[in-house]
């Protein structure tokens, strides 16, 4: 079942990135923080994959380097540049306006605020490895593509981006799993290889859909 939701899953986040592109520019600009924004707030939720334990946010991480892919390929280094920056500034953004409203005295009457308290405080260690191997691979990933456009630009398209992910997904696994989870966890090389597994089956799948 739930491999069938993921298939589900990835066509919806490529489709939604190719039906961006066709508006323009800053539809593409908004799905790209849209899509990190929702990678980082889903990322606590852990679910079985093929066999594996992981957790169901990597296919919006993934379609946010997508995305910037495809916003590189139809706008340009300096769009994708822009979008880093943007989309920086909106996960930020998001964290520190869900981090204010917590600090809200909930009324004898509300029974949201531990909910709300348990989606939106995670570990601080967790969110800021997150944070930063989300910038530090969206500023690789632009660099790496930007070298694949200009020395392979006669390759597919989709090769040069299945490519391209392939090696930004691999330094986002390794950097979030040495500053999120080191010292934290048993088998961490174990949990490293599972994980980049499963981002590379579903960046096969995505290569597969965008064609």
């Amino acid at each position: 079942m739930n491999e069938f939701v993921l298939l589900l899953q990835v066509a919806w986040v490529v489709g939604a990135s190719i039906w961006a592109a066709g508006i323009g520019r800053e539809a593409l600009l908004v799905l790209i923080s849209l899509q990190a924004i929702m990678a980082n707030l889903l990322v606590l939720k852990q679910v079985y994959l093929f066999g594996l334990h992981v957790t169901c946010s990597d296919a919006f991480a993934i379609g946010s380097i997508f995305s910037l892919n495809l916003l590189q390929e139809r706008f340009g280094l300096e769009e994708s540049k822009r979008a880093t920056w943007l989309c920086f500034g909106s996960m930020l953004f998001f964290a520190l306006s869900t981090q204010i409203h917590l600090l809200y005295m909930p009324s004898k009457l509300d029974h949201m605020h531990p909910h709300y308290y348990a989606l939106l405080m995670p570990a601080p260690r967790l969110f800021l490895a997150s944070l930063t191997s989300f910038f530090v691979v969206q500023q690789l990933d632009i660099r790496f593509y930007q070298f694949l456009r200009q020395r392979w630009g006669h390759w597919r398209w989709g090769v040069r981006s299945t490519l391209s992910l392939l090696v930004s997904q691999l330094l986002d696994t390794c950097l979030f799993t040495l500053l999120g989870l080191y010292g934290s966890v048993d088998s961490l090389p174990q949990i490293l290889l599972f994980s980049y597994l499963t981002k590379v089956l579903m960046i096969g799948v995505i290569g597969i859909v965008s064609r």
